[in-house]
């Protein structure tokens, strides 16, 4: 005899977990059964008081504390996924949240299948994307740290010569020469600058950390970070970041699902015969979303094969390159027809990149196809 499947729904907290059960039909119970501290072996005592993981099939939203709670439910053989928090259905009405009814919500959402799952990474691929952010991170260190010195500067009238690029290696060596008679003033400038050294330094050993994680990757991870680098704009660090943020592309039926992850669609407000569409939803991925921008601005110049792009072209399949000349094609026209139409360089840049996702998700659709093809050649 089949077992009742029981819905049941975590409000996931640092040090608690909520816990609300929803019995299966549509008119079925839906209890509080309280709250568990968040350990593990709490979380196996729930599993066996719910008389197993048969049966069972759990969520919880996505949130600061990760996945560490999914990874323990499908080792203990519970069906678990991760839904998206922004997605969760809410009532207009309701003003009253607790733990216990946001987990009474979770379940009776999830019984009703009106949640929405997001991709939850292994933790090989996780890791590599903790990498990744983390230098992000350290990026954004960077520029605070430069602009206090940049500022500290301004303030005591030290301007660099106007034919020298800020922060080139030049610059640097015109900084490094500064002298201040007040001492104060020579201490603040020195550890300013240590901490604009210290940055780079960070900066430069988690790149090399990136590029060893990149070669032990699983194949058909490493497959796609190579393939898309037949696109220009793309340079190994970021489809390193492309894949570590999005994980399989192939997961997206698509590419219109690709840019809707990114949070680079517009967004719209249409009601009976008014059409109204504003900037950019932002409700996806910002870490995928700034490289794409940053990728994107590559195809304002004209069409071109760079030695460095075709170095990184070197070995790739000719359809993957024909892609990324199309990609050069397409985007550099579309760029030069909406600036003439008098659009604000931004808004076109973000044009532009929610378009190279098609082609970011053209080209990573085919490299895995070639890969498949290539593994089940050689099993043959």
């Amino acid at each position: 005899m089949r077992k009742a499947t029981r819905f049941v729904g975590l409000d996931v907290h640092a040090d608690s977990i909520a816990v609300a059960v929803a019995e299966e039909g549509r008119s079925g119970e839906v209890r509080s059964l309280g709250v568990i501290p968040n350990r593990p072996e709490s979380v196996r005592k729930l599993v066996k008081r719910l008389e197993g993981p048969r049966g069972l099939r759990v969520c919880y939203e996505a949130g600061p504390t990760g996945y560490a709670l999914y990874w323990q439910l499908v080792e203990l053989g519970v069906a678990c996924e991760v839904v998206a928090p922004t997605l969760v259905p809410m009532k207009a009405g309701d003003r009253v949240k607790t733990d216990r009814r946001d987990a009474t919500k979770l379940a009776r959402s999830y019984r009703a299948g009106d949640l929405t799952p997001v991709f939850v990474p292994d933790q090989a691929h996780e890791a590599l994307r903790d990498l990744v952010r983390c230098r992000e991170a350290a990026k954004k260190d960077q520029l605070r740290a430069r602009h206090r010195l940049g500022k500290f500067l301004l303030r005591v009238g030290r301007r660099h010569p106007e034919r020298i690029k800020a922060w080139s290696g030049k610059h640097l060596a015109w900084v490094r020469e500064q002298r201040f008679d007040e001492q104060a003033q020579q201490i603040t400038f020195e550890d300013y600058l240590a901490e604009v050294d210290h940055v780079a330094i960070r900066i430069a050993r988690l790149e090399q950390a990136i590029e060893r994680s990149s070669e032990t990757m699983r194949p058909e991870m490493r497959v796609v970070v190579g393939a898309l680098q037949a696109l220009r704009g793309i340079a190994p660090l970021t489809a390193v970041t492309i894949v570590a943020e999005a994980g399989p592309l192939s997961r997206f039926p698509r590419p219109k699902q690709l840019m809707g992850y990114s949070g680079a669609v517009p967004s719209e407000h249409s009601s009976g015969g008014s059409v109204r569409r504003g900037g950019i939803t932002k409700t996806g991925n910002s870490h995928l979303r700034r490289v794409l921008i940053e990728a994107a601005w590559a195809y304002r110049h004209r069409p071109a094969i760079s030695a460095n792009l075709r170095r990184r072209q070197e070995g790739l399949n000719p359809s993957l390159i024909e892609i990324g000349w199309k990609a050069q094609q397409r985007l550099h026209r579309r760029y030069v027809t909406l600036v003439a139409k008098g659009k604000p360089h931004q808004q076109v840049v973000t044009a532009i990149g929610r378009e190279l996702l098609g082609f970011i998700w053209a080209v990573a659709v085919e490299a895995e196809r070639q890969h498949a093809r290539t593994n089940v050649r050689r099993v043959a």
